[in-house]
């Protein structure tokens, strides 16, 4: 009998040690290219969480395996995807910046067994692809519709739109146009710009000739934000009283000191500023800062993949480790938690994070500093474009 039982205490020994493993996720995004700096605060957010929450899961040791795609590029997307699933094993999918990428991924996720983890692609419908995505960053809509209020309460009554032509574009310029004219407003114009677009003098010229009072831009953040603002200024819209109206993507931190004092005073609606004010942001900039290197890289991407990586652990303690995306992802519908942007939470019906929207100004801080300077909550924000996409 005792040897039974001596027997029975190896075997569960044995069992428990076959149970820690490494978790593997895979992290897709631009490392390299135009677009680097946001791949730079991908990781900046991963290393933040886990410098600061360890690197174990009970038994489980979590590795996370980075795929470089430095522009959109769905074929690539898909390629990579498959690569991390296959040749490095990986249990869980993260990361992308761009839509068109996310897209291109979701329909292997069920043959996988793998969830992914939007940490930044921001058109509604990802999530609507397969109920294994699970979004932690924000979507157009979202960020889009609460400054057609604030455009309309400031007295503009005549908008023209520009938006880059892909599915965020398409998003935001919709999103704007929503809730512009159910406030009783007018968009003169809709422009949609090629992606690539960098000379932006001829769009501001069409700005110029609409008759427009106010305009609402959308694009990526990254070298083409930086473009339009300072074109913007450099055409004398600003100094001809045209207002802009945006969001966040347009100011993000890292461009604020190019931008200077032409950027005094935007406006634009956002999930997240550098600035804001909260015990959590102030760790988390410190984290994510001292990662990075050189703090003042630091901006919106790295906080969305700090959730993301949130959401993973969550997943992975909930399946103790194993492989089963549906338990993963079941797991975390109705999650809530603290983030460094304030209270979220991942409804439970589409996936996707539920979020405060903050209206800012870019301002000054008592140092001098550039900052998006938070003047308005939009509490417990949804996401309005899962009703458009059905």
């Amino acid at each position: 009998m005792k040897q039974l039982v001596l027997a029975a205490a190896a075997a569960i020994v044995m069992g428990t040690a076959a149970y820690a493993d490494t978790i593997k996720v895979g992290v897709v995004g631009p490392f390299s290219g135009p677009f680097a700096l946001q791949g730079k605060n991908f990781k900046a957010g991963i290393d933040a969480y886990m410098a600061t929450n360890g690197a174990k899961i009970g038994d489980n040791t979590v590795e996370v395996i980075y795929r470089d795609l430095p522009a959109a590029d769905p074929a690539k997307s898909k390629a990579l995807a498959q690569e991390l699933v296959v040749k490095e094993k990986v249990q869980y999918l993260a990361g992308f910046y761009f839509t068109p990428d996310a897209m291109a991924v979701t329909p292997i996720l069920k043959q996988a067994n793998t969830p992914l983890v939007i940490m930044n692609a921001a058109t509604s419908a990802i999530v609507t692809k397969s109920p294994l995505v699970v979004r932690t960053s924000f979507t157009l809509w979202q960020t889009s519709m609460p400054i057609a209020k604030v455009a309309f309460d400031k007295g503009i009554k005549k908008v023209i739109s520009v938006v880059s032509d892909y599915g965020p574009g398409v998003d935001a310029e919709n999103a704007f146009k929503a809730g512009f004219e159910k406030q009783g407003g007018e968009i003169v114009e809709a422009i949609r710009m090629p992606l690539a677009t960098n000379d932006f003098s001829p769009i501001m010229q069409r700005i110029k000739d609409s008759g427009a009072e106010g305009v609402f831009a959308f694009l990526p953040s990254g070298p083409p934000t930086l473009g339009f603002v300072k074109s913007y200024s450099e055409n004398g819209l600003k100094a001809a009283g045209i207002q802009l109206f945006a969001t966040g993507d347009l100011t993000q931190e890292s461009d604020l000191p190019a931008l200077g004092d032409a950027a005094l005073g935007i406006l634009t609606t956002y999930h997240y500023a550098v600035s804001h004010d909260s015990p959590e942001n102030k760790a988390f900039v410190a984290a994510a800062g001292k990662a990075l290197g050189n703090p003042a890289e630091l901006t919106f991407p790295a906080v969305g993949a700090y959730d993301g990586m949130h959401v993973i652990y969550k997943m992975i303690e909930a399946t103790g480790g194993k492989q089963d995306a549906e338990k993963a992802v079941e797991a975390v519908k109705g999650l809530s938690w603290m983030s460094p942007r304030g209270p979220v939470s991942i409804d439970p019906e589409s996936r996707h994070i539920t979020e405060n929207i903050y209206l800012r100004e870019v301002a000054k801080d008592a140092d001098g500093k550039y900052i998006n300077k938070e003047i308005q909550t939009f509490e417990k924000q949804g996401d309005p474009g899962l009703a458009a996409t059905k």
